[in-house]
């Protein structure tokens, strides 16, 4: 039950204590539910805020889109690029479509080991922590180490008449990807590609 319909609720419980029924164990009972009611709603109270935040700790506190937080590597040669607050939502979006499956949070379901958190972006070979990177990685993915294609088992431009979720994205959009994966750590701490330790 949401908070305002339990407010709702014990307001009209505590305004009908204030005309008494006739019958009094109808009166006890009433009287006792509202009583019940604001103390649920005391608890309640208590344990979500704190719920929320475990669940999702940008809700609680708001995302930080300052310009440290939105400025991302453009590529290797160490150009950056300055994301909008739109487009980080956007990517958001369109990540969670095209690859929350399988990377939630920035897991990879399918191999705990490889994330998409900034470290092992680094060290991949070649680099993927920058937008061009990762875009050439949607469009034709490697093996962790580089040494060979893995098109046919990760989608991609390149495989799209396998992986049909990947055959109406831009490259607007995978730029957009791009750029919300290299802001999310920013934004979700260590819990971004942290795999089985955090959850």
């Amino acid at each position: 039950m949401g908070v305002r319909r339990l407010n709702c609720v014990i307001q009209g419980i505590v305004a009908y204590q204030h005309h008494p029924p006739m019958n009094s164990f109808l009166h006890r009972l009433i009287t006792g539910l509202g009583s019940m009611a604001r103390r649920c709603g005391a608890l309640l109270a208590v344990f979500l805020l704190p719920l929320t935040m475990l669940v999702n700790p940008s809700a609680a506190h708001g995302a930080n889109w300052d310009t440290d937080t939105l400025t991302v590597p453009q590529n290797a040669q160490g150009d950056t690029a300055l994301l909008t607050e739109a487009e980080v939502k956007s990517g958001r979006a369109t990540f969670n479509r095209s690859c929350g499956s399988c990377h939630a949070s920035g897991i990879t379901k399918t191999n705990h080991n490889v994330g998409l958190d900034p470290e092992t972006l680094a060290l991949a070979t070649p680099p993927r922590n920058s937008i061009e990177s990762l875009v050439d990685y949607l469009n034709d993915p490697t093996s962790y180490d580089g040494e060979y294609s893995i098109a046919d088992l990760h989608p991609s431009l390149r495989s799209s008449d396998i992986f049909p979720k990947m055959r109406d994205l831009s490259d607007d959009d995978l730029r957009l990807i791009a750029g919300y994966i290299l802001v999310a750590p920013k934004i979700q701490g260590e819990s971004w590609g942290g795999g089985k330790i955090y959850f």
